[in-house]
């Protein structure tokens, strides 16, 4: 078993589902979406992207690429959150709520391109 795989793979698998965390929820309802927990979307996502810097195949490049849109995304999205509510002292309301979770939808879809290339790279390993 190689450490370094099981290392990516955890990493790529746990950006995925902390994103579906974060997303899964009414869209307008800022109570189903809580900030902490797109935090730490975001640093998990963070760690993968740095994760996959050192893979220099084409595959390697396509997980790059998606770790990067997701990164960018979700990264956004905390952007949002917090002009909203630090900068312009507003409370969130449905419309801003919705935008930031449809930003996290994005990188959701990002998440899964990355785990089925991971999951399309094992099986095509093992045959």
């Amino acid at each position: 078993m190689n450490l370094e795989k099981v290392v990516f793979a955890f990493f790529t698998i746990l950006a995925c589902t902390l994103n579906f965390g974060f997303f899964l929820g009414e869209i307008d309802r800022a109570d189903f979406h809580h900030p902490a927990e797109l935090f730490i979307a975001v640093v998990i996502n963070l760690i993968t992207l740095i994760i996959k810097f050192g893979d220099r195949t084409q595959m390697g490049a396509t997980h790059l690429a998606t770790s990067l849109v997701a990164t960018t995304q979700l990264l956004f999205a905390s952007l949002v959150w917090m002009w909203v509510e630090q900068f312009a002292g507003a409370p969130l309301d449905g419309h801003t709520v919705s935008i930031i979770v449809s930003l996290s939808g994005g990188a959701l879809i990002a998440n899964l391109v990355s785990v089925c290339l991971l999951i399309g790279e094992t099986l095509r390993q093992t045959r």
